[in-house]
């Protein structure tokens, strides 16, 4: 949480001197005939789109590979938020986001396969998460910073395309379905973090750090409205997004420390495995793949207003 209010503090920070500045320069140039416009406009919107994932869970026949590769297209969820931007002549940008979305895959997808994709069929792992971000991005938008449009004739393009970096925070909490009821994960240390016997594996966090990249075009609807459409890749710093990381644990541990349902969930939804491949799951055998972090990326169309354009009276 105090990493999540540093991002937004610096980010609205960075708009409030960006408005401040804009004041102070009183400069004005023409949008078109009939509107003008000062060096920094601002653009509030929302955004709807679709959101994906890249996890242990899921994937193509094959050796699990990373990015298209163990895409599932099915497992597109709906994404949705809001923003407010910053904009330097047209050319460099910041905004603040908020976004809300969520992720799912299951190993039940692979069924069918006949190679070495069949282990994780047989390993019947599945999740779902709900994902809550705020982000500080910077948008770069080479066709007004490499071109001077005031000095030409004409107005200046109603497309941009740009692309886009930045930082993100994000919470999730990875649940999987047990008698039609879902269970979150993480409080069942499904591979055994947190046990005395595993001293290498920790308890993970329900948040962490993703840095968005990707690219996108603008289009100018009107002198009020714009829509844009973009595409997100975050990269983040966590395993856990679908509670699969490392080797499975001694079910025989649970009892250890925990008792009542809670035990019992621990011992079913740390080992589902279908059965086909006897000792697939033993204490020590790999469950998932530490060495490739999970991502996630999203699709955006984004409706914007912007806010500062004045009329030529």
């Amino acid at each position: 949480m105090k990493l999540m209010r540093k991002i937004v503090s610096v980010a609205c920070l960075s708009l409030v001197m960006l408005c401040f500045t804009n004041r102070a320069a009183a400069q004005y140039y023409f949008y078109n005939d009939s509107y003008y416009d000062t060096p920094v406009m601002f653009e509030l919107g929302g955004t709807i789109g679709a959101m994906n994932s890249l996890t242990d869970i899921g994937g193509k026949k094959g050796i699990g590979g990373k990015f298209v590769k163990d895409l599932n297209m099915g497992n597109t969820e709906f994404t949705g938020g809001v923003y407010l931007a910053a904009l330097y002549k047209y050319a460099f940008g910041l905004r603040l986001e908020l976004n809300f979305g969520r992720l799912s895959a299951y190993d039940s997808i692979l069924k069918g396969v006949t190679d070495i994709a069949k282990a994780r069929y047989n390993r019947n792992l599945s999740f779902r998460t709900n994902i809550t971000e705020v982000a500080a991005i910077a948008e770069f938008h080479p066709l007004f910073a490499f071109i001077d449009w005031e000095s030409r004739e004409g107005d200046p393009p109603r497309f941009s395309p740009y692309l886009l970096g930045g930082i993100s925070y994000f919470t999730f909490n990875p649940q999987a379905k047990l008698n039609n009821v879902w269970v979150d994960l993480q409080p069942l240390r499904t591979e055994g973090q947190g046990f005395a016997e595993y001293p290498d594996k920790k308890p993970y966090k329900l948040n962490g750090i993703a840095i968005p990249v990707g690219g996108g075009v603008k289009y100018e609807l009107s002198s009020l409205f714009n829509i844009r459409a973009e595409f997100v890749y975050r990269p983040t710093n966590t395993d856990y997004l679908d509670d699969v990381s490392t080797t499975y644990a001694d079910k025989s541990l649970f009892s250890n420390y925990f008792s009542g349902n809670r035990l019992v969930n621990a011992i079913l939804l740390s080992d589902r495995q279908l059965g086909a491949e006897p000792g697939q799951t033993l204490p020590g055998k790999k469950r998932g793949n530490p060495k490739d972090k999970d991502n996630y990326f999203s699709f955006n169309i984004k409706i914007g207003i912007g806010i500062g354009r004045e009329r030529i009276r």
